[in-house]
């Protein structure tokens, strides 16, 4: 009928329509017409997207004539039926003998009529019954044939012709006696999937309400956001205002040390100017009486003048640099950076540490520390600083040592070093291109430390067992022919000491040289012992 469902693809009233395994029905026409993966004009495909819900699926062998045809829009679709008979009335019952849906005027004709007034009719009380209840659904390979049969094999219904023809030998039954148990499988699977679908929405309001919470979480993020990145920005106004505000007391500061140091040479080069010409006026124009008479006061005020100590140089400089990473603690609860620094290294005030600063040991790692200050002697506090040190042999122009400078970034620069060879060497350090305080000085580099190769006894006679032969570097001796020292007898240093050299210090250098074969027998046979 023209107010029937209508197909999704044409729109227009269904013809023939076929159900797709995604159980939507299309029109076979409409069906025939979608190519591959729905594209139009691409028939014979063994897949087609279904354009309701995109969805591929795959076609039968026999193509689109082998589709389950959709009996449910051909009855309407569980909408109320017209009359067979005439094309105005709802249908309000059905010849079970003829299966036509009947009007009530079309009913009382069909009782009155000889050829069907014997046939049974029954009220349709619901749509359901009005679609389904008795009519016949006939067969499509035998037209005439009404669909009574289940082939179970091919679990599909048949008609009579199909169990002789092509279903021969097939198990099959009565549609009536079959659909309580296949209605009854597929009730349980329509169960199960309404729990999913049940699981389905559950889920959809969880992901809504989660979307819900992800949107209101957002939003009061992006209000913490702004706050915080407004009080930052006033922070770091503040901070900028407070920094130009140092920046303009540091000017007045150094303007007003400029203009006293100013005031103070203009008048010492004015009296100084009176004082001079007054002398050559005097030099010049007075007599011999009037230059004897006035030189006392003269020269006492030119002395006192000449005495009078004054800076040639500006008392101040323009050492002020801006730091943009350094750390300036917080303002409005924000921690800020960048500081003024107007501190300038001055390399006549920097001065060296170190208790190895004038000697040091061959082949040993040695070190000193470069304190960096400023004009007026404080410490800079930060690194930075362009520091060149040099080494240099002074009998060996070619020998070098390469130093190690380390940054410690206080204002301290930490120079290390390992002399190759021993002697007097050049030690030059820069800073900015100038000498430090101290520099250049002169390096004494000792030869390599020297091992003591004998034992730290109290005596030779404990050392080595009482043995006579033993002999010890201190030169002492005991009576009974013993060549060693002991505890109170003659050349004992009255303390423990090295067998080797004599040094009572235990860790000091060997000072002992090379010693004869004999002695160097005994003294080794001590230090076994």
């Amino acid at each position: 009928m023209a107010s029937g469902p209508r197909c999704p693809a044409c729109a227009e009233p269904r013809v023939a329509p076929r159900l797709l395994p995604c159980l939507h029905s299309l029109c076979a026409p409409c069906l025939r017409r979608l190519g591959p993966l729905g594209e139009a004009g691409r028939a014979g495909g063994r897949s087609v997207l279904c354009p309701v819900c995109d969805a591929e699926v795959a076609l039968p062998p026999g193509g689109v004539g082998q589709l389950t045809p959709d009996y449910l829009a051909l009855s309407g679709g569980g909408a109320a039926a017209g009359c067979d008979l005439c094309a105005d009335g709802a249908a309000a019952r059905r010849c079970l003998t003829c299966g036509a849906d009947l009007c009530l005027f079309c009913c009382q004709a069909h009782r009155r009529q000889k050829k069907t007034a014997s046939h049974a009719v029954m009220e349709l009380e619901n749509t359901k019954d009005c679609s389904q209840a008795g009519k016949p659904l006939f067969c499509p390979s035998h037209p005439t044939e009404e669909l009574r049969l289940f082939c179970e094999q091919c679990d599909q219904p048949v008609c009579q012709d199909c169990v002789v023809d092509r279903h021969r030998q097939h198990p099959y039954d009565f549609t009536s006696n079959v659909i309580h148990r296949h209605g009854d499988a597929l009730r349980e699977l329509l169960k199960s999937t309404q729990q999913h679908m049940s699981t389905l929405e559950g889920a959809l309001s969880q992901i809504d309400d989660m979307g819900s919470a992800v949107r209101s979480r957002t939003e009061a993020v992006a209000t913490e956001i702004c706050l915080f990145a407004s009080g930052y920005v006033k922070a770091i106004e503040e901070h900028r205002d407070q920094l130009l505000k140092q920046l303009e007391d540091l000017k007045v500061q150094k303007e007003n040390l400029l203009h006293l140091q100013k005031a103070q040479l203009q008048q010492l080069l004015l009296d100084m100017r009176t004082g001079v010409e007054f002398t050559e006026r005097l030099l010049t124009s007075g007599s011999d009486l009037e230059i004897l008479i006035t030189k006392g006061v003269v020269a006492s005020r030119l002395a006192k003048l000449n005495s009078i100590a004054y800076n040639t140089h500006p008392s101040v400089d323009n050492g002020i640099q801006f730091s943009p990473q350094e750390r300036a603690g917080q303002c409005s609860g924000y921690a800020v950076f960048g500081a003024i620094l107007n501190k300038v290294v001055d390399p006549a005030r920097c001065t060296l540490h170190g208790e190895d600063l004038h000697s040091a040991r061959q082949n040993q790692l040695t070190g000193f520390t470069l304190l960096c200050n400023d004009t007026t002697g404080e410490r800079m506090g930060r690194g930075g600083e362009a520091v060149r040190v040099t080494i240099t042999h002074k009998d060996k122009r070619d020998c070098a040592v390469k130093p190690t400078v380390c940054d410690n970034g206080d204002g301290t620069y930490h120079i290390s070093y390992s002399p190759e060879e021993p002697g007097l060497y050049a030690v030059c350090i820069y800073v900015k291109g100038q000498h430090v305080q101290g520099s250049p000085f002169t390096l004494m580099v000792k030869n390599k430390f020297r091992e003591h190769q004998g034992v730290f006894h109290c005596c030779t006679f404990c050392s080595s067992g009482g043995q006579k032969a033993a002999r010890c570097a201190c030169g002492g001796t005991m009576p009974g022919g013993y060549q060693g020292c002991g505890h109170g007898h003659k050349g004992h240093p009255g303390c423990p000491h090295w067998s080797c050299c004599g040094q009572v210090k235990e860790s000091s250098e060997c000072l002992g040289g090379p010693p004869s074969d004999t002695s160097q027998r005994s003294l080794l046979r001590t230090v076994v012992l």
